[in-house]
């Protein structure tokens, strides 16, 4: 499939690019149908996406580049390539919570409160953005011969974009779901983190393409450390509010 979808004066309009984009618009409409619910400000998740877009797009650059180092290092012109791929959503989330958690104590609102509002929007922009992958052939996993493996340089394997983007739109649901019934400030963002951090670890063991730590996936380890650091908040607030 063509990377590229149209062109506009000779510039090149990418999939990936114009797929992220709309994760990013239908996740502000959401999360502003919900801000308003939770009684917030009107536009305060536009002043939220203003800094913390362009913070996770930088985060989740960089956090790639930093773990390819090796072939950054000697092609220093494809730093700011992002339009072939090359997007980590791990260094999305942290540059993107630690923006954020200041953008909260500079507005005085309630990090948990925002947090809850935001975390479907979050993991819906993840589900529609697995799809640039696809178009872009990259992040799949290795060979396999069940029926639903799709073909790339004439091998068939493992569509792990696909699982991702299915589990999140199933978290995209249940969050949806169980926003209305949580205990406490915070849980639908906790529950996120855990919910994504499971299926990551599992997935990402079936991909060819991970970042490494020396003989580590660097996804796992995030994820493992994602999982404990929630449940442990989790078991800490739910203490706290019984």
């Amino acid at each position: 499939m063509n990377p590229v979808a149209f062109r506009i004066f000779g510039i090149e309009v990418a999939w990936y690019g114009i797929l992220i984009s709309l994760g990013i618009l239908f996740g502000i409409l959401i999360a502003t149908h919900r801000a308003k619910k939770e009684g917030l400000y009107a536009d305060i998740i536009m002043d939220l996406a203003l800094v913390t877009v362009p913070a996770a797009i930088i985060g989740s650059r960089v956090y790639y580049v930093l773990f390819s180092w090796e072939f950054y290092r000697q092609n220093p012109g494809e730093i700011l390539n992002i339009r072939q791929g090359g997007l980590a959503i791990h260094g999305a989330i942290i540059a993107g919570v630690l923006v954020g958690y200041l953008f909260c104590r500079h507005k005085k609102v309630g990090f948990w409160t925002l947090a809850d509002v935001c975390a479907p929007s979050i993991i819906l922009g993840q589900a529609i953005g697995r799809w640039g992958n696809f178009i872009n052939q990259e992040a799949h996993g290795g060979p396999t011969n069940l029926p639903w493996g799709i073909e790339i340089n004439g091998i068939k394997v493992h569509p792990t974009f696909l699982y991702e983007s299915l589990w999140n739109f199933g978290v995209f649901g249940f969050l949806l779901y169980y926003s209305n019934k949580k205990k406490y400030k915070g849980q639908v963002f906790i529950f996120y983190l855990i919910l994504y951090s499971i299926a990551r670890y599992l997935i990402e063991g079936l991909r060819t393409d991970s970042l490494m730590l020396g003989s580590f996936r660097v996804a796992q380890l995030i994820s493992i450390f994602s999982i404990v650091i929630a449940v442990a908040v989790d078991l800490i607030k739910r203490k706290q509010n019984s």
